[in-house]
């Protein structure tokens, strides 16, 4: 699918589901900047697809940063999308992302933290006053004194993944954010996975991507 300069790749479609590969640096919906967004942009897909008149639904049931692109599903249906979020919610949906963290980080790991968000800056700390935030990782290779980690992640707080390795001295490369010395280039942050139950037909689904073909991802052979 292409709208303008918005390549889609449309990975998944059904009656009540849309699966994407979010593009980067295109944000999932609408904000201050106006640039067009993914949302607004696949509603337009499915206008004219179906020829529909009027408005058309499509429900966001998760989010990904504006920098950071990957696998993300769409509900077509209000049913859908309510069903989507209990599972979000109760953490029968799960979300696997790849990242290339600075120094050489240990096998494996569990973070848990309390983050707290501030609106006024967009920016997520680690501070008591906050919510919970949990995952896990494992280390998938080392090299050039930069590791490939796969991150499971068990809640969905903003920055979450970039703050909780951050403030543990690994920041994402090329993090302008939370990396106090990053590299210009893209963040290495990618949504490599989801699974979650349908919501109507109660299959078990599972949709992956393979890694980026960029750097830094790209100097690992996985």
């Amino acid at each position: 699918m292409e709208d303008g300069k918005v390549m889609i790749n449309i990975i998944y479609e059904d009656n009540h589901l849309l699966v994407v590969e979010k593009p980067v640096n295109v944000p999932v919906q609408a904000d201050s900047s106006k640039d067009k967004d993914l949302l607004t942009t696949l509603k337009e897909y499915l206008k004219e697809k179906y020829k529909k008149e009027g408005n058309v639904y499509l429900g966001l049931v998760h989010r990904l940063d504006r920098p950071v692109g990957g696998v993300m599903v769409f509900a077509k249906t209000s049913k859908a999308a309510s069903r989507l979020s209990k599972q979000i919610k109760d953490h029968s949906f799960k979300k696997t992302y790849l990242a290339v963290v600075e120094g050489k980080i240990k096998e494996k790991g569990n973070f848990i933290d309390k983050l707290l968000k501030d609106d006024k800056t967009n920016t997520t700390s680690v501070n008591p006053k906050g919510k919970e935030a949990k995952l896990n990782y494992k280390l998938l290779d080392y090299k050039d004194n930069l590791s490939l980690v796969q991150i499971n992640l068990e809640t969905g707080r903003s920055h979450q993944i970039r703050v909780q390795f951050s403030s543990r001295s690994h920041p994402l490369y090329a993090d302008q954010r939370y990396n106090p010395n990053a590299q210009k280039g893209q963040i290495a942050l990618f949504a490599s996975k989801i699974e979650f139950t349908h919501p109507v037909t109660k299959k078990q689904l599972i949709f992956s991507l393979k890694k980026p073909n960029r750097y830094p991802f790209d100097i690992f052979k996985m």
